[in-house]
């Protein structure tokens, strides 16, 4: 009988997972696998769950959650060096990671009954200096931990809302940066509005930032955003939940599976997979791990 870890983030998507829980756990039964669901107690805990469960022969570690779930799960089996197949049951705001499985929009259900039938993929993971945290979906740079930092001070919003308020806040309070952006055969120094660094084909819930992204490729897709005026930057939106910013002279894409992210005049600030990180460097170099995570992909 196949053995599904079950990992469940009871705050998120502002407690719907919570309300799930049995849902989950009768659905997985139903399908004629055995079943043990343990329940996050904080951050970090996911992380300390899925790393207890290889430890004890998991070979399903199912997070249920949002992007934040994810991430502390995969980091808990990259961290293990397990080859235990990660599955997603989308339980957040943004489900950027469930995108790319094939369980994005479906009820907990219908997710359940996706997995099972499932293949295994190998997933490349991206890993930012100082060998302590992967990120399987983007890290980001200037504006857009600015953004995680004011959408973590409005708990109140709900769904879009929830990513298009603190953008826009965050835009007249935000001063691009000077970076500079160095890469295989390329080198960018300037003011910059963002650095987005995906994996995935979108961040922050609906951006398509990187549209030809692929999680297998061996290669990172970097979208670099200049420096834009207050019209443009209004343009740009609808432009970057299309994908079709790319055209925009103000952006710039490279793929690459390695590169060096400065910033000479202040500390970074960065998100990794929607998580807010203020290490205090002026330099971090972001670098990928090619088919390093098993993954469950609906068929």
């Amino acid at each position: 009988m196949l053995h599904a870890h079950v990992i469940l983030n009871p705050a998120a998507g502002r407690g719907a997972a919570r309300r799930v829980e049995s849902v989950v756990a009768r659905a997985f039964r139903a399908q004629g696998w055995a079943v043990d669901l343990v329940r996050t107690e904080g951050p970090g805990h996911a992380q300390a769950l899925a790393a207890q469960a290889v430890q004890q022969g998991a070979t399903h570690v199912v997070a249920v959650g949002g992007d934040g779930t994810v991430h502390e799960v995969a980091n808990g089996l990259l961290c293990s060096d397990s080859d235990a197949a990660l599955g997603v049951i989308p339980v957040g705001s943004g489900n950027d990671f469930a995108k790319m499985l094939g369980v994005y929009r479906h009820d907990p259900p219908r997710a359940v009954a996706r997995l099972v039938t499932g293949r295994s993929r190998r997933f490349d993971v991206g890993r930012v200096s100082g060998g302590g945290e992967w990120f399987v979906n983007s890290v980001g740079f200037g504006f857009a931990p600015a953004v995680v930092k004011s959408r973590d001070r409005m708990q109140h919003l709900r769904g879009f809302l929830s990513y298009l308020v603190p953008v826009v806040q965050t835009f007249f309070k935000f001063q691009p940066m000077v970076f500079e952006v160095t890469a295989p055969g390329f080198r960018e120094r300037g003011y910059m509005m963002m650095i987005e660094v995906c994996n995935g084909t979108t961040s922050g819930g609906s951006y398509r930032f990187a549209p030809d992204a692929d999680p297998a490729d061996g290669k990172l897709d970097v979208c670099m955003i200049r420096r834009v005026s207050l019209p443009r930057f209004l343009l740009a939106i609808p432009r970057v939940m299309r994908g079709t910013h790319v055209k925009m002279r103000e952006v710039a894409i490279i793929k690459t599976a390695k590169l060096v992210v400065r910033s000479p005049e202040q500390p970074l600030m960065l998100h990794v997979d929607g998580e807010l990180r203020e290490p205090g460097v002026n330099e971090c170099t972001v670098e990928l791990e090619r088919g390093r995570l098993n993954v469950l992909v609906a068929r």
